[in-house]
């Protein structure tokens, strides 16, 4: 290591901290479950070993039904608004949970979640989506079919909609890098 080249600190990296300060009390009900059209969106965050994350953070931002993406922040005080975003954290099995409404296609296009992952050891917060069933568009064509099958949500026998998270990998998630994040 030269002079002027340092390592990332403790301090520096975005995990495990963020637990102490970013979790909220009904951070992943972006409705509460019986609202109308209110649907569990759930999963589970593996490691590279396939080991669930016990303390991993995901949040989840989207359209509403009409595909018309939310302008209004303050989810911690949402007062009957759907904000579309929210924040869960995963439980001593790696699963989170998100009470919200199904997404609508912004513009015509596919209908998806963005969804942004802290976890201890990362440097950096990681991005990608999560696709509703059948939906697609020019990103997802772009991908090989493994590659795609990482970003598609699955319906489950209760109706609700399962997206696992795979850190590294077999299987591992397509992250996304945005200009203004790329190192």
């Amino acid at each position: 290591m030269s002079e002027n080249s340092f390592a990332a600190s403790p301090g520096q990296t975005i995990g495990p901290f963020f637990h102490y300060a970013l979790p909220y009390e009904g951070g992943g009900q972006l409705v509460p479950p019986a609202a109308p059209g209110s649907v569990f969106l759930h999963g589970t965050v593996f490691d590279g070993a396939g080991e669930p994350v016990p303390d991993a953070l995901v949040e989840i931002r989207q359209a509403d039904p009409h595909g018309h993406v939310p302008r209004r922040e303050g989810s911690l005080h949402r007062d009957g608004h759907f904000t579309g975003w929210g924040r869960a954290a995963t439980n001593a099995s790696g699963r989170y949970l998100f009470t919200t409404l199904t997404p609508g296609p912004v513009h015509g296009g596919a209908a998806f979640f963005g969804i942004t992952l802290f976890a201890r050891g990362l440097l950096d917060r990681l991005f990608t989506r999560a696709y509703l069933p059948g939906e697609s568009d020019a990103f997802t064509r772009s991908l090989t079919d493994a590659e795609r099958s990482t970003l598609q949500i699955e319906a489950d026998a209760e109706g609700g909609l399962r997206f696992d998270i795979h850190l590294q990998g077999p299987g591992e998630t397509v992250f996304l890098t945005f200009p203004r994040h790329a190192a």
